[in-house]
């Protein structure tokens, strides 16, 4: 057997060995077929796991979320995997890695089609369902610091009075760190799910959805076509942002790449919505939703868009959380990172070209939200921005200086450890001013 095996096969081992209930969910990682979850369940009997796990399928990309219910469907449909559930099914969402696929907009209407259709799956086979949410701190890794707000958001009928999330990164120390912080994180969660299962909320109407997927569909293909198929990207990314410095830091709870060799592609999405933070440009987020947005504004379905963000509290939501991550950005840090680290003159070209699509998605939210400026509404925000950003900005302008001298020193040969706390010492701060970072 090749290690990986060995270890898969000793990981179930491992499992019979625990007293019962010592472990919780068996979650399987970029879910694509039912074969995936019966394996799960078969080397679990096979191993001699008497009371085995219950078997979690995490469906994480675009085409992942959109076959999903064409693989839970054909789980459902074999009697002896009904048999073993108990008429209960868990289901995880990946909003991190769906996002770093198709962008932000896309991915969360995805995400919102995803449980409706499994919800309803689940009600035809008599199952009951609960979505287990696999978000970050970020919102470009599916985060929402207005909680009660961002349960609201959900796809009506999919909570039901169960709502499982993660937590994680410096995220946990945020809600959870303290007693009382702890007490109102959880009072926000109750009250949000209680009012989730008594509140009666409208699902979207066909002509509101057409208008989603025309979004989705142009921002998915303005996010990948920077992202996905500009040569450019790669080296811009890696020069522009401190990527493979975070790589080599181990700060992170997992290797940043699920492959070693690779793009952005095999990158984990908490580096690369992290580098992006680093920087101040928070290009996951917004990327493809100003072409969204201004494509259907100047088109017959302008005014049909303009009602959705006012009548629809979903898309408001989201437009929001774009909306306050770009008042959160800062463009001359960006730009000043492009000017001291990248070299390649067409790297230098896609730098140029994305802060003018950075300008441009700023002017097509502000158009959809009617604001005069960017958050006006925020005042919490807008002041803490106000008293924080000067340090900042200072830390920014050291980590790019010593990232230039650390990228000087290994050319060289050499490993200053000085220059690494350095380093280190400024991610920290920069990540605790930026805030929703995890």
């Amino acid at each position: 057997f090749s290690p990986n095996t060995v270890d898969t096969l000793e990981t179930f081992q491992m499992i019979a060995e625990q007293h019962e209930g010592s472990l919780g969910a068996y979650v399987i990682s970029q879910a694509t077929t039912a074969s995936d979850v019966l394996a799960v369940l078969t080397l679990q009997r096979d191993a001699g796991v008497k009371q085995p796990l219950r078997v979690v399928p995490l469906f994480e990309t675009l085409d992942d979320l959109r076959g999903a219910h064409v693989t839970m469907e054909s789980l459902y449909n074999l009697p002896a995997y009904m048999g073993s559930i108990s008429g209960k099914q868990e289901i995880m969402i990946g909003y991190s890695d769906s996002a770093k696929d198709a962008g932000r907009l896309a991915a969360s209407w995805a995400q919102y089609e995803t449980q409706e259709q499994l919800a309803e799956l689940a009600k035809k086979y008599g199952i009951e369902v609960t979505f287990f949410h696999g978000k970050g701190g970020t919102v470009g890794r599916g985060g929402n610091p207005a909680t009660f707000k961002a349960i609201l958001a959900h796809a009506p009928e999919t909570i039901n009075g169960r709502f499982r999330v993660t937590e994680q990164g410096e995220m946990i120390n945020q809600n959870f760190g303290h007693g009382d912080r702890a007490e109102r994180t959880m009072d926000i969660y109750t009250s949000a799910v209680l009012a989730e299962k008594l509140t009666e909320r409208a699902k979207p109407e066909e002509e509101q959805r057409a208008i989603m997927h025309k979004l989705s569909d142009i921002s998915c293909e303005a996010y990948r076509r920077i992202v996905r198929d500009d040569p450019r990207f790669v080296p811009y990314f890696r020069s522009a942002t401190p990527e493979l410095e975070l790589s080599n830091l181990n700060i992170g709870s997992r290797p940043a790449k699920r492959k070693a060799t690779g793009g952005v592609e095999s990158l984990r999405a908490i580096p690369w919505n992290f580098s992006w933070t680093q920087t101040r440009l928070n290009l996951p987020t917004w990327l493809g939703v100003g072409q969204a947005v201004n494509d259907v504004l100047s088109s017959e379905d302008g005014d049909k868009l303009r009602s959705l963000y006012q009548n629809w509290g979903p898309f408001a939501t989201t437009i929001d959380l774009v909306e306050m991550v770009l008042a959160k950005s800062e463009p001359s840090i960006a730009r000043h990172y492009d000017e001291v680290l990248v070299s390649d003159p067409k790297a230098i070209d896609l730098g140029q070209e994305i802060q003018s699509l950075h300008a441009e998605t700023e002017k097509a939210v502000l158009d959809l939200t009617k604001h005069q400026s960017l958050s006006e509404t925020n005042s919490i925000l807008l002041t803490a921005m106000q008293v924080r950003n000067p340090y900042v900005d200072c830390l920014n302008v050291l980590q790019t200086e010593t990232l230039l001298r650390m990228r000087k020193a290994e050319q060289e040969g050499s490993d200053d450890k000085i220059l690494k706390d350095a380093l280190l010492t400024t991610i920290t701060g920069i990540a605790n001013g930026m805030g929703n970072t995890g």
